[in-house]
């Protein structure tokens, strides 16, 4: 019996460690910044010079994607993802060296699911292949914050080296995965324009306009809460300890994990416009979580945050990649998509980071972040009612 394991699960595997290490980072991070008493607004800048690298490379990374052979892209993602870790291991400043991580992340990102549509074939194994590569990735989250928190409290030396043996493995575990043939005609010259052109296409498209809008505010609201969160668990629950943080933290990816296993189950693929209705319990679970004081009905909500948000956001990946792999191709819609995605963060963060600078509070900060994804969730919903109402 061969212990090789299938391509998608080849895949899983190579996206679960990879996930894992990209998440054990900002926690060992979140460590170097208290060892070098940085400022407290520094955490939240480390994290938008990683997005940055997905804003500024977008053009670039999907047609990297489709032109060459995705499990290749993926290891050359992972390799440079090591090279950071290296930078942080030589002390260099941290925003800097998780910029690096950043730039491999971007290259990484849309080989991963832009592979999606050449090992899963037809509509439904999409779907069902997008909610497992959710799921583990969601449970790399949890496991690889919990992780960082754990081994950052022992040796932040020790944790780093730990992140580059798992990259290594990660890179392993890509070779496994069989080469696509790529489309070796794409070029890099026009990138820019042709990336506006891929983009306003995909906005014109109704489907790919509500899931560009619908997945770049769940991570907007996402990012920022997790930074949040951070602050609010010392200042709300006296917990102190990086490695009880983020075990809080990772509660919202078992609710993600547990939204993306149940989706299938609830919705198509063909009704992806339901999610909006999912998007809405997220945005007011978030605004409930104002009057939360005590651990156990935090974790409930957080639970909750992440279960709505799994299900709110797992057709809508679905959906964009089956719309781009027929029309603009799969690479460069992924890139879109971490583009839009990315640029909805970074703008949230840096919003966040200026809230922070200013002495805004976090309650504040908090019930800003729940209005604003209510608000683009209401914005979708008007959407789903427009296109009822024309069909």
């Amino acid at each position: 019996m061969s212990l090789k394991p299938s391509p998608l699960n080849a895949l899983f595997l190579a996206q679960f460690i990879s996930a894992f290490v990209d998440n054990m980072i900002l926690f060992i991070a979140l460590g170097i910044i208290h060892r070098d008493g940085y400022p407290g607004y520094y955490l939240p800048l480390v994290q938008s010079t990683f997005l940055l690298s997905y804003i500024v490379l977008s053009p670039w990374v999907g047609r990297f994607a489709d032109k060459k052979a995705k499990s290749q892209v993926l290891m050359a993602g992972n390799v440079i993802k090591t090279l950071g870790i290296l930078l942080l291991l030589a002390k260099c400043d941290p925003a800097l060296s998780y910029g690096v991580v950043g730039i491999g992340a971007v290259i990484y990102s849309p080989a991963k699911y832009g592979i999606l549509p050449f090992l899963a074939r037809g509509e439904d194994a999409l779907l069902r292949a997008n909610s497992s590569l959710e799921s583990y990735t969601i449970v790399a989250i949890l496991t690889g914050s919990v992780a960082g928190g754990y081994l950052s409290d022992i040796s932040i030396p020790l944790s780093l080296i730990a992140c580059i043996v798992l990259y290594v493995i990660s890179i392993g575990v890509n070779a496994l995965i069989p080469k696509d043939p790529g489309n070796r005609g794409i070029q890099y010259r026009n990138a820019i324009t042709e990336f506006a052109n891929d983009a306003i296409a995909l906005f014109r498209d109704k489907q790919s306009h509500f899931s560009l809008l619908g997945t770049g505010s769940f991570w907007m609201a996402s990012a920022v809460l997790r930074m949040i969160i951070f602050a609010w668990v010392p200042l709300t629950l006296g917990i102190s300890s990086r490695m009880d943080i983020s075990m809080i933290i990772a509660v919202t990816g078992i609710g993600i994990a547990i939204g993306a296993v149940i989706t299938p189950y609830l919705i198509t693929v063909k009704e992806y416009q339901r999610t909006a209705w999912y998007g809405l319990g997220m945005g007011l679970c978030i605004l409930a979580f104002l009057w939360v004081t005590t651990l156990p009905i935090a974790i409930i909500f957080l639970l909750l945050i992440g279960c709505m948000g799994g299900i709110f956001i797992v057709p809508m990946n679905a959906c964009l990649q089956h719309v781009g792999h027929q029309t603009i191709g799969a690479g460069k819609t992924i890139a879109i998509q971490n583009f839009v995605e990315n640029g909805f963060m970074f703008l949230g963060v840096l919003a966040y980071t200026f809230a922070l600078k200013l002495g805004i509070s976090i309650h504040t900060s908090l019930a800003t972040a729940g209005i604003v994804l209510l608000a683009f969730v209401a914005y979708l919903i008007v959407l789903t009612y427009k296109k009822t109402d024309t069909d």
